[in-house]
């Protein structure tokens, strides 16, 4: 297993602030050579340091890879103001700003840059493919398509509609001089979400809430005035001509209320792209998928190959 991390930000000259990401090295990594490079993403309320960057991209450094695992703007480590944003648009142009910088560096192939992410970054792959057409491969981990899922999850709240409503009752309010409002993404206990019962709520609190994945940077919170973007927003929206990469999607056959199941089907059915797979690995849930041998592992099994063909 490869150790060899590199902790480092950039700051692009259209950004006011610097993006914080992990570089990680193959074994007896060589600067004066080319390497193909993979984007790594992480899940929405994430952070580099979970499944992609301690799971996806360890291994695929293994692989023979420089892999680059970063914070999305306004999370993590990275920059920004406010903080907790969760907007669609910027997640996409962070894979232009990332690209950006790999560009600058002598070791990276630049013809060989592909991107992989998990659960809501594995939307935002797909989505950011359609326009950056530097990323030559996208690998789709339990992808969702997060503008799908805020709209489906807005009926809590009276539907899509009412959820803008508030939303913009918010902004109001902070404009004259509230204090902002914090959205919880998950239950406050595991009782709370045994009770909801849903696989992929009673997981994520196992996930992001216990030893076995928690992070003091993935709080799986958002911040309530600037959500609006991701009402109208729609990670497929062009995929049958502008999604034209290879693409790998990998699901479990165990869906939840995240909508990850269907999302993949979804995209392999409509992406324009000659190269396409879809993975649907048996007895796997979502977040099997972000370190579970049976999931993450047998996923990567299958994206190895993948990339070695395509990358």
């Amino acid at each position: 297993m490869s150790n060899d991390i590199k902790h480092i930000k950039f700051q692009n000259p259209d950004m006011f602030w610097e993006i914080a990401a992990d570089l990680y090295f193959p074994p007896s990594f060589d600067e004066s050579k080319k390497y193909p490079t993979v984007i790594s993403a992480h899940p929405i309320g994430s952070c580099k340091e979970q499944t992609a960057g301690n799971i996806y991209a360890t291994r695929l450094a293994d692989e023979g890879y420089v892999v680059i695992a970063f914070d999305a703007s306004f999370q993590g480590e990275s920059g920004g103001t406010p903080r907790l944003i969760e907007d669609p648009t910027q997640r996409v142009e962070d894979f232009r700003r990332v690209v950006d910088y790999l560009t600058t560096l002598p070791y990276v192939d630049t013809d060989r840059i592909g991107a992989l992410g998990v659960c809501g970054g594995g939307g935002y792959v797909l989505a950011s493919a359609q326009s950056e057409k530097r990323i030559k491969t996208v690998v789709s981990i339990t992808g969702v398509n997060y503008g799908r899922m805020v709209r489906e999850n807005a009926a809590a709240a009276g539907g899509p509609v009412a959820a803008l409503k508030q939303i913009a009752e918010q902004r109001t309010a902070e404009a004259a001089g509230a204090e902002g409002a914090i959205s919880a993404a998950l239950p406050p206990s595991a009782e709370a979400a045994q009770q909801i019962g849903d696989i992929d709520v009673v997981e994520a609190y196992d996930y992001y809430c216990t030893p076995r994945g928690q992070s003091a940077n993935g709080k799986a919170i958002f911040d309530v005035a600037h959500g609006a973007s991701a009402m109208v927003w729609d990670a497929f929206a062009f995929a049958e001509t502008l999604l034209t990469q290879p693409v790998m999607v990998v699901v479990g056959d165990k869906p939840g209320a995240f909508g990850a199941y269907r999302d993949g089907f979804e995209i392999n059915r409509r992406a324009a792209s000659e190269v396409k797979e879809l993975v649907v690995l048996p007895g796997v849930s979502h977040y099997d998928l972000y370190d579970q041998p049976r999931g993450a592992g047998a996923a990567l099994e299958k994206v190895i190959p993948f990339l070695a063909a395509n990358l």
